[in-house]
């Protein structure tokens, strides 16, 4: 029998409710963990056998109805994925598949009417679970529903690839296990009745009650609940499409993406029992492979690591932040100024050169939370509170009374250290002093300060809304104080933030830079710009190479490599093709396509490299960057290189973020000697 010795056990607990209009009482199947909301339920081997027996114990007691829901504000994530590494061999992956099939089918195939009554987060398995049932219920309140698997390397294996298709059809279906996942989307309860994954939605206020009322009227016959008939001729046609966008987007790099179309092609005529056996085997084969191992470890990552920085001074140490001055009311600083705002809640003032500048970067602000409002994601009286909060002036003054002051201005050093030589002499002893640099030195910024202790790395990316990424950046002068209040605004702002030494263009631009630099360094060589840009495609990265540096800005990524080629001028060289399409201004890319006239520009040399070389060249320059950095100190370990990468570049979880694919492929060890992650992490061999 599988186990998993780390298990925290989902159980499920019966109880029989009496539900007025029955003369029958309702068997009410709970799961619950023990803890709160901020553990989720989740279905380990133990989980499932408890659950099975629960099933056993309500179904022995002939009630009117069976109904399976969660703890408060949960119904439950699915698979327990932390025991996967427990897992030795193939074997063993198709026991836990079966398993999972087999306690849920009693469910699907009871002579009792089931329910699932969806009160929180339902995710994977747990959406799975509900989909078993013969109706479903969905609470106003529940946080996200969806079938995550192929984003973390695997599919739908406990029958969702065979049930969502044949309950809401195909399209609807490729969205919520293909689309969604790949784009990081779930689904909000509005949408899951919209698209009849739930029958019916109901107010979270009394959830259960209403659902308890709603299920006895189906058992009396009192409540019809009417499904479309699905359109099966149209099921090859969008599987087609989907395969294209996903050949387009990935080029076969995310195997459980197409083991995944796979499976809903045979949902359309296959039985359930040939499509879940289908399920198992193939889960069986995506467990035991490198990508998701991969995709686990960088999952891991970001749920465990990210929530828990390396080297963060005591939490106590913080100050209070009742005030927030932001120096800039440009595009950055008024993207900050609406996060500051939104998390904080405080007062939030921006200065500039001039008041059109300023009444700019105000009106921008405003214009943001009018848009929130809009699409209701922002009530009038939030919005009306943020906009009394948010102010502008030309007067440097006005930031007396700050606690934490941010430049987002141009990247000059010396136009930053007049900034904080100004500042310096209007804000209080206790202020806190960030700067957004995406490359300078922190540590030189400060130096000219009475209290450098005070100036801190605080790396934002764009979007700032959207990246989570936040590079804390301590300079050689900066206390515990100073950062420990950086970490707790950062927590406020809810971004991941890794604490990084202030070294050139600390973590993503230099790795970033270090990639952009080999790229250009074929084309200087003379490799044509396309081989270049096509030569990365089977690692299934997020964006190629050309499409990323129109995304950055060439003139932002010439400028970074223009810091980091007078820090190492061993490993970071200017470009001259990179310069002259800085100086021509031309975009990048026309229609998706590389602009013709940017590819006039390119002069190429006499030796050029095949795309296959392209690639193994750069992969071998990101091994050295990375194990300089990690000798340098940069970060505390291979695994925060990752998560930012992952976090703030976009990098695909089935990689790892870097280090453990360059550790599989053997680049590591080749290129540097040793490997970056431990054995049997991440999939990393003997």
């Amino acid at each position: 029998m599988i186990s998993h010795p780390k298990e925290v056990v989902t159980r499920a607990i019966v109880r029989l409710v009496s539900v007025p209009g029955l003369d029958k009482q309702a068997a009410l199947i709970t799961l619950d963990n023990g803890f709160d909301h901020k553990k989720p339920n989740s279905f380990g081997p133990a989980g499932l056998t408890s659950l099975d027996e629960a099933i056993t114990t309500a179904t022995a007691a002939a009630p009117a109805f069976i109904a399976v829901t969660g703890k408060p504000y949960i119904f439950c994530v699915g698979a327990d994925i932390t025991g996967i590494p427990f897992l030795q061999d193939r074997a063993q992956a198709v026991e836990l598949g079966e398993l999972g099939h087999r306690v849920f089918a009693r469910l699907k195939d009871s002579a009792i009417p089931t329910f699932a009554f969806i009160n929180g987060a339902a995710l994977g398995g747990g959406l799975e679970v509900a989909l078993h049932c013969h109706y479903r219920t969905v609470s106003g309140g529940a946080a996200a529903l969806g079938l995550p698997e192929v984003a973390i390397g695997l599919v739908p294996g406990w029958g969702g690839s065979q049930l969502l298709p044949n309950l809401i059809g195909i399209p609807g279906a490729a969205q919520v296990i293909l689309q969604n996942p790949l784009t990081q989307k779930t689904l909000r309860p509005k949408q899951a009745a919209e698209l009849g994954v739930a029958d019916v939605l109901f107010e979270p206020a009394d959830f259960l009650e209403s659902s308890l009322a709603w299920a006895a009227g189906v058992v009396r016959g009192e409540v019809e609940v009417i499904r479309p008939e699905v359109d099966k001729d149209m099921w090859d046609g969008v599987l087609y499409f989907a395969k294209q966008q996903l050949d387009e987007k990935l080029h076969g790099a995310v195997p459980s993406a197409n083991k995944a179309l796979e499976l809903l092609a045979l949902a359309k005529e296959a039985s359930f029992a040939d499509g879940t056996a289908a399920e198992t085997q193939v889960l069986a084969d995506l467990i035991m492979g490198d990508e998701s191992r991969s995709s686990l470890y960088a999952f891991d990552l970001v749920q465990r690591r990210a929530k828990r920085p390396v080297g963060v001074p005591d939490a106590g140490l913080a100050r209070k932040v009742t005030k927030v001055g932001i120096i800039g009311a440009g595009l950055m600083a008024s993207q900050l100024a609406l996060l500051f705002l939104r998390r904080l809640q405080v007062p939030v003032v921006l200065t500039d050169l001039d008041q059109a500048r300023v009444d700019k970067g105000v009106a921008y602000v405003h214009a943001q939370i009018d848009k929130l409002v809009g699409k209701h994601r922002m009530d009038e009286g939030t919005a009306a509170k943020l906009r009394g909060l948010v102010s502008g002036s030309v007067d440097k003054a006005v930031f007396a009374d700050a606690d934490f002051v941010i430049e987002a201005v141009f990247e000059n050093l010396d136009l930053k250290k007049q900034i904080w030589a100004e500042l310096e002499k209007i804000v209080t002893p206790e202020a806190v002093l960030a700067t957004n640099t995406s490359s300078l030195s922190v540590t030189a910024m400060a130096a000219d300060l009475e209290h450098p202790e005070r100036l801190v790395g605080f790396h934002f990316f764009n979007p700032v809304a959207v990246l989570p990424l936040l590079e804390i950046i301590k300079g050689e002068k900066t206390d515990d104080a100073t950062l420990s209040t950086a970490f707790a605004v950062g927590k406020q702002l809810r971004k991941s933030s890794v604490l990084v030494k202030d070294a050139p263009a600390f973590v993503v631009n230099r790795v970033l830079t270090r990639f952009t630099n080999e790229v250009f360094r074929a084309v200087d060589a003379g490799t044509p710009l396309s081989v270049v840009n096509e030569a990365f495609d089977p690692l299934g990265l997020p964006m190629r190479p050309i499409a990323l540096l129109q995304l950055v800005g060439p003139a932002v990524a010439y400028h970074v490599g223009e810091t980091l080629h007078a820090a190492f001028p061993d490993r970071f060289t200017d470009s001259p093709n990179l310069k002259r399409i800085v100086d021509a201004g031309l975009p990048l890319l026309v229609d998706d396509e590389l602009n013709p006239e940017v590819l006039a520009l390119v002069e190429g040399g006499s030796a050029p490299s095949t795309a296959d070389e392209v690639r193994e060249n750069t992969l071998a320059a990101l091994a050295e960057e990375i194990r300089i950095m990690l000798d340098e100190g940069v970060v505390a370990e291979a695994q925060d290189i990752d998560l930012c990468m992952v976090l703030g570049a976009g990098w695909p979880f089935h990689l790892g973020g870097v280090t453990p694919y360059l550790d599989r492929s053997g680049t590591a060890e080749r290129v540097t000697g040793k490997r970056f992650l431990p054995q049997g992490v991440a999939g990393v061999p003997a």
